[in-house]
């Protein structure tokens, strides 16, 4: 399980890169300044693109870690322009490379705990599934509302990316 849903999150930020590339390109064809984007929010009170990729991008990479016990490198969160976010989440794609399903053995059973749950902790099995995978898509699908709805024509196909198709059975 662990290995194919981090196969998927890794589709997914690949996803991830195509849109902000697609911003960029959007940007240039309408002349304005494709860093606009980096600062855009779909309300006042939430977190900008810039943000949502930065969360996006940490979430996989420290649930990798947790979930293999493997130390992930810690990024400081100061990216401003497209390019800057397009290297932080190819970063993680590459990181995700490096895990092989080896690493993920007793991910179910590891302790998961955070500073910020003083003192609480979860199994690995549940932090996966009641954590890590509903916080990923949150913040994917909102950079990706976030891009659509500033004008950058992202659409369904864009989002689930090539799907694995076999020919029919005969």
């Amino acid at each position: 399980m662990y290995t194919e849903t981090f196969s998927q999150f890794k589709k997914q930020l690949g996803q991830l890169d195509k849109w902000l590339g697609m911003a960029t390109d959007y940007a240039k064809s309408k002349n304005f300044d494709p860093e606009v984007f980096v600062s855009q929010r779909l309300a006042p009170d939430q977190f900008p693109l810039s943000r949502q990729v930065q969360i996006a991008c940490d979430t996989v990479k420290l649930s990798a870690g947790f979930l293999t016990g493997k130390p992930m490198p810690a990024q400081e969160d100061n990216e401003k322009t497209i390019a800057e976010l397009q290297a932080r989440v190819r970063s993680v794609i590459t990181l995700l490379d490096g895990l092989t399903p080896k690493d993920f053995e007793g991910a179910a059973t590891r302790v998961v705990s955070q500073p910020r749950w003083k003192g609480e902790w979860m199994t690995g099995a549940d932090y996966f599934i009641e954590h890590t995978i509903p916080n990923v898509n949150f913040h994917l699908t909102t950079a990706y509302a976030i891009l659509r709805h500033n004008g950058v024509a992202v659409g369904k196909r864009d989002y689930l990316g090539t799907q694995s198709k076999r020919p029919a059975a005969a």
